[in-house]
This record gives structure tokens, C-alpha cells and sequence, in this order.
């Protein structure tokens, strides 16, 4: 079935003057004036060129690994007004001979530090990199202030590892679970939705070029909770919905779960931005006024993957929902009942 047919048909008397009324109004209203649904091949499109994007980022630019991934040496010292992540670069630079692969401010006030990473150091060269700050940034710091401690790969590989199971267990655990609270088709959209999100959250990261930490991983499973929840709020409305749709003609199920997103829309919406408020605060005042580069990693993840998860329930998995169900039988029976008895009513 054809999207054009699977539009919303104004003529039904529940959408009367719903093409009259504010976009505000429609949005708090949920009359179903939006046609989600109806335009799936374009959410397709626009969801496929994401993917595209991310994946192509992911195999050419490829991800940062952190020091927890890749292993090596971690520098820390006071940071201070003279001590700052260029000043304590540049002496990293002038004594080694190579820029430190990452330098970033950890704390706030008096117990904040410095923190350089780079690749695994001798304890010569570690040395000579504390007398070097001393000799450097004096008296505001001295050879005790410097620490250097080594972190070997192994622990790296091992989260990812077991970040690998963790997200193979959740994605049968959450096809499992849809499937049984609801039905197959549900099960397979929120599939398609939760490995969207999965790949346009690290694509967007790889784009940024930040270092893959396990704060990013913590946050990746996080997000994709949230995902679930606000898909699961829509299916149950579409089940809501569509539970006696083959026994009226008067909207095929693709209105109905239309109408059911528009009804949940606002919900969708309201939840996002509360949940993107204190992710924003945190990058702003953690980040950003306090200098906490710590976090940066944990609130960037969230961020992106609130959105894209919001974006995915309501664009791509009810979208698919229908695209699944259209090629049941029982379905397409029910969509030429309710087209033709439209077209009886409209040539009468």
C-alpha cells in the first residue's frame, strides 16, 4: 500500500478543523494533523543518510581511544593560573618531543590538576618530565606535586568486552520483552530503533574525535534505556489504539498508530527536554565554568543519545511498525475496506 493511501484522510469527522487550529494547538491536542506515519519513506531516508554518515565516519576517521583502551602513562600535576593544559602541554612537548596525546582539567578550586596522557613512559623519562614541570611552573609546583601511574590495555579490552555483552544481553532481553508485552512487528521496529540509535550515537562520537572512555560506555547503555522507555510509551498507545481496528472502517492502522504518535508527541517532547536540561547544566557548569574535563565525556554521550533515541521512537520505529504490518494480509484487507468504503462515501 502506497504512502499517498496511507495518509490521513481529513474528511473523517474526528480531524474536522484540525488543519484550522495552531501548530501549538495541534501539538498539545494530539488530533493526529501531523502526518508521521504517512511520510515514512522520507524518515527512511533521512534515518538511512544518519547511519550513512556515522558508519562512514566510524570506518574512515575511525574513535579515540583512551588511555583505559589503549593503555599508557597518565601525568598529573596542580594546575594553577600559570599552570594551564597549553603551558604544561608545551613543557611536555619541549622534553620529550612529542605532544601528549591528550591534556585535559580534572577538579575545581584548590584540587584541581592537570591531566596528561600519552603513551607509555619509562620511569626516566618520567622523571625527567617532574623535574621538567618543577624547573617550569616554580614554585607553584615541585617535583612531589608531579605523579605518573601506567594503566595497561588489558583492563580497556576487558570493559569492551564486556560492554559487548552487556549490549547483545540488552537487545534480546528488550526483543524479548516487546515481543511478549506486545507482538513481533513491535519487537523488530524497536530492534531497528535501538541499532539506530546505537549507531548514530557513536558516529556522532567518532565525528567529535573525543577519547573513548568508560564514561562514554556507561553512557551509551544508559541512553539506550531511555530509548526503550519512550518507544514502549508509544507502543503501548498504538496498541491502545489499533486493539479493535479490523472491526470499524473507519481508519486503516497506519491512522490509527499516526494519531497514536501525535497522542504521545507532546509526551515525547516534555520528557526530552527534562531530561536534557540537567545534561546541558552539567556541560555548562561542570565542563565548562568548572573545568571538571572528566565529565565532559559522560554528558556528551547523553546528550546526543537523548535525542536520537526521542527522534527514533517517533520517526523510525512506529514508522516501521506500520511498514511490518502492511505486508500482514489481515492488514491490507482492512486498508482496501476502509479506502473503498472512502471513495463510496466520496462519489455519493
Amino acid at each position: 500500500m502506497s504512502d499517498e493511501k496511507s495518509r490521513t484522510v481529513w474528511a473523517d469527522e474526528d480531524y474536522v478543523g484540525a488543519k484550522n487550529q495552531s501548530f501549538l494547538s495541534r501539538l498539545y491536542t494530539g488530533t493526529g494533523a501531523f502526518d508521521i506515519v504517512g511520510k515514512r519513506k522520507m524518515w527512511y531516508v533521512i534515518s538511512a543518510a544518519i547511519m550513512l554518515i556515522c558508519l562512514l565516519s566510524m570506518i574512515f576517521r575511525g574513535f579515540t581511544p583512551g588511555i583505559d583502551f589503549e593503555g599508557g602513562t597518565q601525568v598529573s600535576l596542580p594546575a594553577s593560573a600559570s599552570v594551564t593544559t597549553d603551558a604544561a602541554s608545551e613543557v611536555f612537548a619541549k622534553t620529550l618531543g612529542q605532544e601528549p596525546e591528550s591534556a585535559q582539567t580534572a577538579g575545581s578550586g584548590g584540587s584541581a590538576t592537570i591531566q596528561l596522557r600519552t603513551e607509555t613512559l619509562s620511569s626516566q623519562d618520567a622523571s625527567k618530565l617532574a623535574h621538567a614541570f618543577a624547573d617550569a611552573f616554580k614554585p607553584d609546583v615541585t617535583v612531589a606535586d608531579v605523579s605518573s601511574s601506567d594503566v595497561s590495555s588489558t583492563w580497556g579490552q576487558e570493559i569492551t568486552r564486556k560492554m559487548v555483552i552487556a549490549l547483545l544481553v540488552f537487545l534480546v532481553v528488550v526483543f524479548i520483552y516487546i515481543a511478549v508485552r506486545f507482538d513481533r512487528e513491535m519487537s523488530a521496529a524497536a530492534l531497528v530503533s535501538l541499532l539506530f540509535d546505537v549507531v548514530a550515537t557513536a558516529g556522532v562520537y567518532s565525528l567529535v574525535g573525543w577519547e573513548v572512555t568508560p564514561a562514554m560506555v556507561i553512557g551509551l547503555l544508559t541512553v539506550l534505556g531511555f530509548s526503550v522507555y519512550d518507544t514502549v510509551v508509544v507502543f503501548d498507545k498504538v496498541e491502545e489504539n489499533t486493539r479493535s481496528v479490523f472491526a470499524t472502517s473507519r481508519r486503516t492502522f497506519a491512522e490509527q498508530t499516526n494519531l497514536a504518535v501525535n497522542q504521545t508527541l507532546m509526551r515525547s517532547i516534555n520528557t526530552t527536554v527534562i531530561s536534557v536540561l540537567p545534561i546541558i547544566a552539567l556541560m555548562v557548569v561542570a565542563v565548562w565554568m568548572l573545568g571538571i574535563g572528566t565529565l565532559k565525556d559522560l554528558a556528551l554521550i547523553q546528550l546526543v543519545g537523548v535525542v536520537v533515541g526521542t527522534y527514533s521512537s517517533v520517526f523510525l520505529a512506529s514508522p516501521m511498525l506500520v511498514s511490518l504490518k502492511e505486508r500482514r494480509k489481515d492488514v491490507k484487507r482492512h486498508t482496501a475496506k476502509v479506502l473503498a468504503r472512502r471513495e463510496k462515501v466520496a462519489s455519493a
